[in-house]
């Protein structure tokens, strides 16, 4: 038998500013990372194998 659980948050200001941080840093690795592949496709046809940590020196944040 599979179980669900649901949990609602309720995140302070600090902590809602810290997630909306987060969450548009990754949004933008995502979207970098996908155009990259997509660019690398369109000039050799072959996939490319790109990781977050890639794109740690170029974007510090933190």
């Amino acid at each position: 038998m599979l179980k669900a659980y649901k949990y609602r948050i309720y995140p302070n200001h600090e902590q809602q500013l810290y997630f909306a941080k987060v969450f548009g840093c990754v949004r933008f690795i995502y979207n970098k990372m996908l155009a990259d592949k997509i660019e690398h496709y369109k000039q050799t046809e072959t996939m490319l194998k790109n990781t977050p940590a890639q794109y740690k020196k170029e974007f510090d944040w933190k």
